[in-house]
């Protein structure tokens, strides 16, 4: 598709409505994040609204005076209700993506809606880089974005359609080097060795510099087939895990819920494992097996030791298998999961806890938190 995108002139008033709802997301639940957390969302937003690239930092005093003043900010809209959008004259609820995207006959801009982790509301405007169909599923892949909020998941699935945006997913594979570049992880000195991005065992900073484009390309099908399988996979629906995220949001239901649905997707017989071991991706097996940790590692432990047999020996079937059983044993965990939600409508928070508890995280082997 190619569009030409330095030809749109995106209607301000939208624009402007967009991002005034992409702050009132923020003012409201920016308190879902630890500090580390929210100073690192909040620098990219800085960064994103200024032009800048990943690795330019900004000023430290400049960085907090304006943390300081959003801040402020939020304090005066944190109450305030989401605000309608004007299409054509006519006024649109916020969430109506259907309405806003049918608007631009073009299909070179794309409007999105929805929500995250801990039920934060998303909402962003981007250009249309291109349109693509794979594994007979729609994709829309994203460019410039005109207006954002400060979670901004580079991919989700909308209205049947896997969407990607390039700009977060910039950042994001940006920060997520600089994170682990001192890792001894192999999966990851593997995928930085992959790209050229090792000098004498260090990672060369100009190189990542000059490769993240290209990285961010050759890549994406790790982000794409692990929408694809959420949005094909029906062991434990979205609508289960918004309804146990709405009850339970920040909690240890949520995370392993999400944890649960996220392994089934990347290990659905068209999610992304599946695709990486048809089309043998090493340098794509080697950062999905990197990104595997904290609960999706407790849940898939054999991808742990699948890598490590198919660095000595190159076995995909391994890997396979690995899949295999592990999408058997998350399904099990997932049926629970159903449940757990389908009977706990009249049921009290403590017992439902509780439940959830005894049926998952036990087996699980994990911590049961305190309330």
């Amino acid at each position: 598709m190619n569009l030409p995108l330095e030809t749109l002139t995106p209607d301000q008033r939208l624009i402007k409505e967009i991002q005034d709802n992409c702050d009132i997301s923020d003012a409201r639940d920016h308190g879902i994040y630890s500090m580390c957390s929210l100073v690192l969302k909040l620098r990219n937003l800085y960064k994103w609204e200024r032009g800048l690239e990943p690795w330019n930092e900004p000023d430290s005093a400049a960085l907090l005076e304006w943390i300081d003043a959003r801040e402020t900010y939020w304090e005066e809209i944190g109450d305030k209700d989401f605000k309608p959008l004007t299409i054509n004259g006519q006024s649109c609820a916020a969430d109506d993506v259907e309405t806003v995207n049918g608007a631009h006959g073009d299909l070179l801009l794309f409007y999105g809606a929805g929500h995250g982790r801990s039920m934060k509301a998303i909402f962003f405007l981007a250009e249309v880089i291109d349109r693509l169909n794979v594994e007979e599923c729609p994709i829309v892949l994203l460019g410039r974005e005109h207006a954002r909020e400060m979670a901004s998941p580079f991919a989700m699935v909308q209205e049947g359609q896997v969407v990607l945006r390039t700009e977060p997913l910039r950042y994001f594979l940006y920060d997520h080097i600089q994170e682990l570049r001192a890792s001894c992880r192999s999966s990851f000195r593997f995928f930085l060795n992959s790209h050229g991005l090792l000098a004498e065992g260090v990672l060369n900073q100009q190189s990542l510099k000059e490769k993240i484009d290209e990285i961010a390309i050759e890549e994406r099908a790790l982000f794409i087939y692990h929408e694809i399988g959420e949005l094909l996979e029906n062991s434990m629906s979205s609508e289960t895990l918004g309804k146990m995220i709405g009850r339970f949001p920040g909690s240890m239901i949520e995370f392993v819920s999400r944890a649960v649905r996220d392994v089934l997707a990347d290990t659905h017989p068209r999610g992304v494992l599946a695709h990486l071991v048809r089309e043998e991706k090493v340098s794509t097996l080697s950062l999905f097996v990197s990104f595997v940790d904290g609960l999706r590692q407790e849940l898939f432990p054999e991808l742990g030791t699948a890598w490590k047999g198919f660095l000595e020996h190159e076995n995909w079937d391994e890997l396979e298998q690995a899949r295999i059983c592990c999408r058997e044993r998350t399904k099990r965990l997932a049926e629970k999961i159903e449940e757990i939600a389908e009977s706990s409508e009249n049921q009290p928070d403590k017992a439902v806890r509780n439940r959830f508890n005894d049926a998952v995280l036990v087996p699980l082997g994990l911590e049961i938190p305190e309330l």
